[in-house]
């Protein structure tokens, strides 16, 4: 069969969870309109044993966080995050925002690919918002670098080209083994999907100044048995701030009702079977910039 890894990188905030979610054809990353939702590398996988005539294919996106300036020590270990996907893939795709102006932050990024030697694909995303004539000079702003194989205009959230540029990312994968059962779309562990899931959630009910300051831990994952057929799962929001917290609980802890609510619907539907969802508040002060911190919760990438 065909396979290999792609690893989708981009500034915060262009898409790319979106995007990958699209080429999968079901939700594995979370997704929020405030930039840097994702803090960690998401694995997606699609295999399609049809591919060719029955020879196979399966393709391993790698979901990076945006890179960006960091301000912290969870932003540097991030941007580490990111920058070591580049290392060992087999394709590299670039998503870019159409809408947003181009900055020091592209400038970065296409000096950190021109030290790359596989295939570079751009996606020029969100094509449905802006005029053509904006996309053309986009389009060859990026094109006059010589850096990149192939570039789309897209619109992840709708679909626009997103199959075509899967089939063109079909194409740069090699005679290789079925590394995941072909019954997967992801290998990252429940738990961790779960954690995210209620991230997302948070950060849709919560104001600006909150979202990135907190994390999700699950205490406890207790799946069902012939007593009883609920899964009981316990997490505990971190918050940066004891001000944060009474955001987060909300007035009569509303908001923290409507966040598990959401979260367990969802977690739900990935299950497959009912839910029982505790959410629980603590603090931990300034934990972004605790190295120790970081790297027993996971951000710390030891690649």
């Amino acid at each position: 069969m065909k396979s290999g890894f792609i690893g989708i990188i981009g500034r915060p905030n262009v898409g790319k969870s979106t995007l990958m979610n699209a080429m999968l054809g079901e939700k594995i990353a979370i997704t929020s309109a405030k930039p840097q939702t994702t803090l960690n590398r998401i694995t997606g996988i699609y295999t399609d044993m049809e591919y060719e005539g029955g020879e196979g294919i399966q393709m391993i996106f790698l979901d990076t966080p945006g890179i960006h300036k960091p301000h912290n020590k969870l932003g540097e270990a991030i941007n580490e995050t990111a920058i070591n996907t580049l290392d060992g893939v087999d394709v590299i795709l670039l998503i870019v925002d159409g809408i947003q102006d181009f900055g020091k932050g592209d400038e970065a990024l296409l000096k950190l690919l021109e030290k790359t030697d596989c295939p570079r694909l751009l996606a020029i995303n969100k094509t449905d918002l802006i005029s053509p004539e904006d996309y053309l000079a986009l389009y060859n702003r990026y094109d006059e670098t010589g850096l990149f194989d192939d570039i789309y205009g897209i619109s992840a959230i709708k679909g626009d080209n997103v199959r075509m540029l899967k089939d063109r990312l079909a194409g740069y994968m090699q005679d290789g083994p079925m590394y995941y059962p072909d019954d997967i779309a992801t290998n990252d562990p429940l738990r961790f999907i779960v954690s995210e899931i209620i991230r997302e959630k948070l950060m849709h009910y919560l104001k600006e100044e909150v979202p990135h300051g907190i994390f999700v831990e699950i205490e406890s994952f207790e799946e069902p048995d012939e007593d009883h057929d609920i899964t009981e799962i316990g997490a505990v929001i971190y918050c940066e701030k004891k001000s944060h917290k009474g955001i987060i609980i909300g007035k009569n802890g509303n908001k923290l009702k409507g966040v598990g609510k959401a979260a367990r619907k969802d977690i739900e539907q990935l299950i497959g079977g009912k839910v029982y969802l505790s959410l629980w508040v603590k603090v931990k002060e300034n934990w972004r910039d605790s190295e120790r911190t970081i790297k027993s919760w996971g951000y710390k990438d030891e690649h």
